[in-house]
């Protein structure tokens, strides 16, 4: 199999640049599964259940999300019902929805990292636990690793290495230029980077984001409208062991 896998969807241009630009990706380089994160689809924070229902209409096969999947509540419905958008798996029983899920044999885990992140259960521990479950069922297992921390990342595709397809890092929303193959078969990625504008602070305005630096006021920051791109990796895998093939990152 061909997947796609995006980075973080920021604000509208973000949305527009899925719409624009999906499609004819697709097409051109045969993908067969989409995964992408939505947590910042709706003005930046959270992500609407309109915008949910948007992204799925434009091809987006899962909606993996972080710690800003609680900022939209009528998205919390959607969490529970569909298997086509989930939130990380570390979060404590009794929140809405659920932190994995299978489509079209394809298996996507979210997970949350702790360095400089809300707290939340152990990621390495509770992905392990979800691998475990999924690979009787298919050995094609993406992972998105919403975490800050570069080093946790690493300790976690490594940990991961041989038992799942791909761990790909999102939440940092700049592309990092460290794709490989881990040596047992894992493709890896620190960050996805981001589907929005490219030419800001992480997806923001830059001159707030200046204004806050120099002046340390607590100014709030907005996503920068304007020329978006579609930002991710396109991972090869053998659908027998699960094991990836190639990794190539993308920005389109």
């Amino acid at each position: 199999m061909r997947i796609l896998q995006l980075g973080d969807i920021s604000g509208q241009s973000g949305m527009s640049s899925v719409f624009l630009g999906l499609k004819s990706l697709k097409k051109e380089e045969k993908i067969d599964f989409v995964i992408a994160n939505g947590e910042n689809a709706s003005q930046g924070f959270g992500i609407s259940g309109e915008d949910y229902l948007s992204l799925i209409s434009m091809g987006i096969d899962v909606i993996t999300s972080g710690n800003h999947i609680w900022q939209k509540e009528d998205i919390f419905p959607f969490l529970d019902k569909m298997d086509n958008i989930i939130r990380p798996v570390n979060y404590p029983d009794g929140v809405p929805g659920k932190g994995w899920t299978i489509k079209d044999k394809v298996a996507v885990i979210n997970a949350q990292g702790r360095v400089n992140m809300p707290s939340t259960d152990c990621p390495f521990r509770t992905v392990k636990a979800a691998v475990e479950k999924i690979r009787k069922t298919t050995k094609i297992i993406f992972v998105d690793f919403h975490a800050e921390e570069t080093s946790e990342k690493e300790a976690l595709a490594f940990y991961l290495d041989g038992l799942v397809s791909c761990v790909a890092g999102t939440h940092t929303h700049v592309q990092t230029a460290d794709e490989k193959i881990l040596p047992e078969g894992t493709a890896y990625i620190t960050d996805l980077g981001i589907t929005g504008v490219l030419d800001s602070v992480i997806g923001s305005r830059e001159d707030l984001a200046i204004e806050r630096a120099l002046t340390q006021l607590p100014i709030k920051s907005e996503v920068k409208q304007g020329k978006a791109s579609l930002s991710g990796i396109i991972v090869d895998v053998d659908d027998e062991s699960g094991k990836a093939l190639s990794i190539r990152r993308i920005i389109r």
